[in-house]
């Protein structure tokens, strides 16, 4: 097993990745512990040649891989990518290009949704993969052969895969799809964690526009905390405490104390004294500023008919092209279309609108109906609805 642990080897090796048109990459990483991801060990693989790259190894500078991850000539071919882009952004501040993520090449080549890398070997390859070491701490030294060879794994048979879907995507002529698709993976913005934007990804389990401002600046105070301190989110406060606060909007540290979500005592923390000031920071925001809460109301009775139609249709279009339907549109975005005029959603746009939007908009304006015959589902155009006569 070849395990590249310094500087010139390294740089020797992603010459010869180069020479070809294509790598595939892989990374193990932990993050249970720190909020940026620990890059532990990191796979390449290209014709005829693998190796694993030990970041660790105290005489190793990854400049040489960073080089080859933003070489424009060469692609470099990800299963499930995101967190693996992420990781080369927060190391070396670039974007490997050109990119290629087999996954979503599967949903776009019809292989299901999210299919997982040893369910996707299998139906390409025939393979079955040992996942005996996939929970290996990959941080410990040394690893064992077993480890290193379930490691490259992750690798070699992205080769074919990368092959297969390749020559499937350019024979139906949808390389577009992917390259759409590419666009988010290889947008730095993907990747950036603004601190005035981390309460985007909470629940929002707040009673009004006050709490949802109050919510705003403790989830920017607790995302500074944690990225300065390279711990996870949860360890400088817990979800569930965010909202209280933002409920109860406690003005005083004191008030805290009475507070069932924090510790006892934990009103006399230096981190008390904080979170009061970022409560009082939400106070004072002008509400007009914030966004609105959407309360989930329910669909009407006519909308959430709409929506099990358009779950028929989606499904028997996804069918009928072969490609994964949620690759086309999910669950909010039929909702939406369901019930708003000209609903701003992906579905309604690009090769999806082709695909589906317009059949979509059709249906909802009784010129399209669905019949099921020996057990598939059939689409049939109507004439459309004239204007009543005046």
């Amino acid at each position: 097993m070849h395990v590249i642990t310094d500087t010139d080897a390294l740089a020797k090796t992603c010459r010869q990745f180069a020479a070809h048109d294509f790598v595939t990459v892989d990374t193990e990483f932990l993050r249970e512990q720190t909020f940026w991801p620990q890059l532990c060990l990191v796979q390449l693989a290209g014709p005829g040649i693998e190796v694993i790259v030990d970041p660790l190894a105290p005489k190793l500078s990854l400049d040489p891989l960073w080089e080859l991850m933003a070489d424009n000539s060469v692609v470099k071919v990800f299963h499930a990518g995101r967190q693996d882009v992420e990781i080369v952004w927060a190391r070396a501040g670039i974007i490997p290009t050109p990119l290629f993520d087999s996954q979503i090449a599967a949903m776009v080549c019809g292989f299901g949704d999210s299919i997982s890398y040893s369910n996707l070997v299998k139906k390409i390859t025939g393979d079955d993969i040992d996942k005996s070491s996939r929970f290996t701490d990959w941080s410990r030294r040394p690893l064992s052969e077993k480890q290193l060879v379930y490691a490259l794994g992750d690798v070699t048979h992205l080769r074919d895969i990368y092959s297969h879907l390749k020559s499937q995507i350019e024979q139906s002529d949808r390389m577009r799809w992917l390259d759409e698709e590419m666009a988010t993976l290889t947008d730095p913005r993907t990747y950036e964690t603004h601190p005035d934007e981390a309460w985007k990804r909470l629940k929002l389990r707040v009673k009004n526009r006050r709490s949802l401002a109050i919510l705003m600046e403790l989830a920017a105070w607790r995302e500074r905390l944690a990225q300065s301190q390279d711990v996870p989110r949860g360890r400088i406060m817990r979800d569930d405490a965010l909202y209280d606060i933002a409920n109860q909007a406690p003005t005083a540290i004191e008030q805290l104390g009475e507070l069932r979500s924090l510790s006892d005592g934990f009103w006399r923390s230096a981190r008390a004294r904080e979170i009061v000031e970022a409560v009082k920071a939400g106070l004072a925001r002008d509400t007009k500023t914030v966004p609105p809460l959407r309360q989930g109301q329910p669909l009407s009775a006519e909308a959430t008919a709409t929506v099990e139609l358009l779950k028929v249709l989606l499904k028997a279009s996804a069918a009928r092209h072969g490609v994964a339907p949620r690759l086309i549109a999910d669950s909010s975005d039929l909702e939406r279309i369901a019930a708003e005029q000209e609903a701003d959603v992906a579905a309604l746009k690009g090769w999806r609108r082709s695909l589906f939007g317009e059949d979509a908009l059709a249906l909802k304006r009784g010129e399209l109906a669905l019949t099921l015959v020996d057990g598939e589902v059939g689409v049939h155009r109507l004439p459309a609805k004239q204007p009543p006569a005046e």
